[in-house]
């Protein structure tokens, strides 16, 4: 066994051609897959799909703004209205359908006394949804 180099012919000048032959092997096999799948990405297959319909989107019930005051004036959305007035608004809109929300909007200086008689009008007549809008603007303060 010889220990010699791969350059038998006696030339020491590095070999320059780069052997393009495999390279050009894998392309034409490519090529040639691509010829033979590419019509059958255009193949449709004739279904016959279903028809559905959807009822239409409930309503979305009204809201009803009741604000509160520092002084303890209720507002109904903005028209000032008396504790004794409320009770046949509300009744009147708890006979809605949908119903509406009820939004309690109450100054942070505003009794408690106020805001409980206000919830205890709306419970007592029929309003079942009702909630409480706060301002979160304000970092809370520990």
């Amino acid at each position: 066994m010889a220990f010699g180099g791969f350059n038998d012919n006696k030339q020491q000048a590095p070999m320059a051609d780069i052997n393009v032959t495999p390279m050009v092997d894998v392309m034409l096999v490519l090529l040639v897959i691509f010829i033979i799948t590419a019509p059958l990405f255009t193949h449709a297959i004739k279904l016959d799909l279903p028809n559905a319909a959807s009822a239409p989107a409930p309503e979305k019930p009204e809201t009803i703004s009741l604000s509160i005051n520092g002084e303890g004036r209720i507002f109904w959305g903005n028209d000032p209205v008396q504790l004794q007035d409320l009770a046949p608004r509300l009744a009147e809109a708890s006979k809605k359908n949908p119903q509406p929300e009820l939004q309690l909007r109450a100054d942070k200086g505003t009794r408690y006394e106020v805001i409980a008689e206000v919830m205890a009008a709306a419970q007592n007549n029929g309003m079942n949804k009702m909630g409480f809008v706060t301002d979160a603007r304000e970092p809370v303060q520990k």
